[in-house]
């Protein structure tokens, strides 16, 4: 991707040691891309796991550590083990300042993989191409240059993003009646809470060095280092690194005409439900079949019925990807 995605021709992959070219092979290449950027063990996206949980080796070990995959009713592995469970979609894991930065370094990596993603999504949009690839309303946001707010929590973490609201109405009464010593947060002191300053679910990143707890007084710089923390501080470098790949294909700030709704859409695709009158105006009839063929009835009216994965395992079997407009996908 480093050596060709700065070329204005459209990419084509072709797999050693497999026959096929064109089409086919190139949308393989950019869903099971897509699957391994989204890798627990590349430390680059927040997670509901444990930050420090390790990816699986692709070997055959977890069957026989009786690991086994996330499978849908359709048969096919939709969901792996090792994929980072994000259900508001995907935002970078946010790195401390003094991170390891050297040759090497994990940190390093993600710096990297960063910088390898601006690629890819830059790519996709100039060739055409879908990706499986749920980024976040609030990651599309910074893509497109527009500021993030505390609030902002609400589309990534809603429970800490209901922490910081209620915390902030604390700061308000404080503010109001001065009257900082009968203050409870859900009738505890803030005290009580053993709190410290680091970020919540990263204790290696230490907002503010010292062994000082968080109490009343202070709430509101640690509610502000978080913030800072999670949308700016942590996460600058990366947006960096993301920004510089996808220059080198072509000037991300043409993007800004976009909403991050409609970057979605050209990026992933539609995610409805098919319709039969829909499917009808985007399929050509041929050797001998047409709309009003039994068969054809039949066939539109079980895609009609699909769910959203059996959606995704159709388009994965007919086009090479996880598609979910059927407008785009052409047949292999």
């Amino acid at each position: 991707m480093e050596m060709y995605s700065s070329q204005k021709v459209v990419l084509e992959v072709e797999y050693f040691g497999e026959v096929g070219t064109g089409l086919g092979p190139t949308l393989e290449f950019y869903t099971l891309l897509s699957h391994d950027l989204q890798k627990v063990g590349l430390s680059m996206w927040r997670s509901n796991f444990s930050p420090d949980k390790q990816s699986m080796e692709i070997d055959g070990d977890e069957l026989k550590n009786g690991k086994t995959n996330n499978i849908s009713e359709s048969g096919l592995s939709m969901v792996t083990s090792d994929i980072v469970q994000a259900p508001l979609g995907l935002f970078p894991r946010p790195w401390p300042p003094n991170a390891d930065t050297s040759d090497g370094s994990q940190f390093s990596k993600v710096i990297e993989y960063f910088r390898l993603l601006g690629r890819v999504i830059a790519k996709a949009l100039q060739d055409g191409r879908l990706l499986d690839l749920p980024l976040s309303t609030a990651l599309y946001k910074l893509v497109l240059g527009q500021s993030l707010i505390y609030m902002i929590f609400f589309l990534l973490m809603p429970s800490l993003g209901r922490f910081c609201k209620n915390y902030k109405s604390l700061l308000v009464l404080v503010y109001v009646h001065r009257a900082i010593a009968d203050l409870c947060f859900r009738g505890a002191p803030i005290e009580d809470l053993c709190l410290d300053f680091s970020l919540p679910c990263y204790p290696d990143y230490i907002l503010k060095p010292g062994e000082e707890n968080v109490d009343i007084n202070n709430l509101d710089e640690y509610i502000s280092l978080v913030v800072d923390a999670t949308v700016k501080t942590g996460i600058i470098r990366q947006m960096e690194a993301f920004r510089s790949g996808f220059n080198q294909v072509f000037d991300i700030t043409s993007l800004q005409i976009f909403s991050p709704d409609e970057l979605d859409y050209l990026l992933c695709g539609r995610r409805e439900l098919w319709e039969a009158e829909t499917l009808v105006d985007h399929i050509k009839f041929d050797h001998g079949y047409t709309a009003k063929s039994p068969a054809v009835i039949n066939l539109l009216e079980i895609m009609g019925e699909f769910n959203q994965e059996q959606q995704r395992a159709f388009c994965w079997l007919g086009c090479g990807n996880f598609g979910g407009a059927f407008l785009p996908l052409i047949p292999l």
